[in-house]
């Protein structure tokens, strides 16, 4: 375990953008198998299926789309998203590395820019990957996108604030792509839901204010 930290540590010394982009993609991939084992474990006993009638198979393709995801969004547009937020709030706003107001500043900033778009992009990236068309995809975000949104904002700030307090900026889309193992798990039970009671008032409470 060490000797492969030490490698990963040399391989973002010397490739970090490639570095972040594969990596990304190889936890985002197994995030999705361990999320449709445990989604197919829950709904086995839901419906009361037993062993024999269903065996649990992978679902290749969605994990490569997840895969994908991954690759071509977290990795990239994370490692700019982590280095550049770092750079504005040393150089812009002067704030003192470590001090409140400067991990306070990056939560704030990541939980009301990037979290929403990253969910925005997730979302749309696998509804048009398997197929749906546009109106089905605005479907899918009325349902899922604001119940997402609002379960991860009340989750995330924490893991966040250890993230910029603690964690070297080099390392900081590692740290979130760990517990992104989990958030794969999250999101898959949240599209498993469809159009749970639950989902239904978070579209009727928005609906009402307008």
């Amino acid at each position: 375990m060490l000797n492969a930290w030490k490698w990963y540590q040399r391989c973002m010394s010397l490739h970090p953008v490639k570095t972040q982009v594969v990596s990304s993609g190889i936890l985002w991939g197994v995030g999705d198998i361990a999320a449709q084992s445990i989604t197919y474990s829950s709904a086995r006993k839901r419906l009361q299926i037993s062993d024999a009638d269903k065996d649990f198979k992978i679902d290749w393709k969605r994990t490569a789309v997840t895969s994908m995801f991954g690759f071509g969004f977290v990795g990239p547009v994370g490692h700019l998203w982590y280095e550049g937020l770092d750079r504005i709030i040393r150089q812009r706003l002067l704030l003192q590395q470590g001090s409140v107001r400067f991990v306070a500043s990056k939560v704030a900033m990541d939980s009301l820019i990037f979290g929403p778009f990253e969910l925005f992009v997730f979302f749309s990236h696998m509804g048009l990957s398997t197929g749906k068309t546009v109106d089905q995809l605005k479907e899918d975000l009325k349902r899922d996108f604001l119940p997402a949104l609002v379960v991860e904002s009340g989750a995330w700030p924490f893991v966040q604030v250890v993230n910029f307090r603690y964690v070297p900026v080099r390392y900081q889309l590692l740290y979130v792509n760990l517990f992104c193992l989990l958030d794969s798990v999250f999101l898959s039970w949240l599209e498993q839901q469809k159009d749970a009671s639950w989902k239904q008032w978070f579209s009727s409470s928005t609906s009402s204010k307008e």
